[in-house]
């Protein structure tokens, strides 16, 4: 087993499984149950700089199937560039990537990944349940391969609240019912891990509140192993199992925090003693992570 390179914030209540609190799995949990992140490294050229800019260094990271795990960190860190990477969007310079024992490029070509990038990417003319229908129309090859056969999309959008809304468009629709439609679509192929690069960034707070605690009871009924980005400490602590913290460029990860918060949860978790004493604990691993300079 590779030795943990990054702090553990111990957890004072409900302890976790051991592999969720340290952020890393044995090899007896066998390759088809972890996500592996193994030393990943990236940099990117500068115009008008001979070198490269590191943005990612030496990540090491392994998730448990099933397992919502959130990373959070300073603007510019890489957390976007990671979930490109796992997703098979970028090369890392070094590392690799396993996903249930597969590289990127298989979990894609299998439809093993679901991406749900910041903005919902929502075609304008089409339906809300076109819109959710396009990627088993354009992936026609995919719909009758691998070990799973596509959803239903009608039975998707009613799952996520939206079985009223099917043939609107999506200027008919509120931020937050455009974004779990974008939602609704990366679900469409039964995906065995969903990417979420910051889906509910560009919402108001009371929106945004709702929102995730809507993602919350979908994931609890589908325990989707998920890789979560976000810039909020009450989101990353409402929806995870644990929280992944970054330093600020190049990125690293600083530390691992579990989230010993007992499941099922609900819109009253954030009031909990428990709750701010979790959401303290990331906050203070966040600011050993900042540049210098910085407060």
């Amino acid at each position: 087993m590779r030795p943990p390179s990054v702090t553990t914030v111990e957890p004072t209540a409900h302890p976790v499984p051991e592999a969720s609190a340290r952020g890393t799995a044995g090899p007896e949990a066998g390759a088809k149950d972890v996500l592996d992140i193994a030393g990943v490294s990236k940099s990117f050229p500068v115009q008008g700089r001979r070198a490269a800019t590191e943005v990612l260094c030496d990540i090491d990271l392994q998730v448990q199937r099933g397992e919502f795990v959130t990373i959070i960190g300073p603007t510019g860190c890489g957390k976007s560039t990671l979930l490109r990477i796992v997703a098979g969007l970028l090369r890392p310079d070094s590392g690799a990537v396993s996903i249930f024992g597969e590289d990127p490029d298989g979990a894609t070509s299998s439809k093993h990944i679901g991406f749900v990038p910041q903005s919902p990417a929502l075609l304008p003319w089409r339906s809300v349940l076109d819109n959710v229908r396009l990627p088993l129309q354009v992936n026609n090859r995919a719909n009758d391969a691998g070990d799973r056969r596509p959803r239903d999309p009608v039975a998707v959008l009613e799952s996520f609240g939206l079985g009223g809304v099917l043939h609107r468009r999506p200027a008919q629709l509120s931020g937050g019912m455009q974004q779990r439609v974008a939602i609704a679509r990366a679900f469409v192929f039964d995906p065995s891990v969903l990417l979420m690069d910051e889906p509910f960034s560009a919402l108001d707070e009371l929106t945004r509140e709702r929102q995730r605690h809507g993602l919350i009871d979908i994931w609890q009924a589908d325990r989707k192993t998920v890789l979560f980005v976000t810039h909020s400490v009450p989101e990353a602590v409402a929806l995870s199992d644990m929280v992944v913290v970054m330093s600020a460029q190049p990125g690293k990860v600083q530390a691992v925090v579990p989230v010993d918060l007992p499941r099922p949860r609900d819109e009253l978790v954030e009031t909990t003693d428990a709750f701010r004493e979790i959401e303290r604990r990331v906050r203070s691993e966040l600011r050993k992570g900042w540049p210098e300079g910085d407060g």
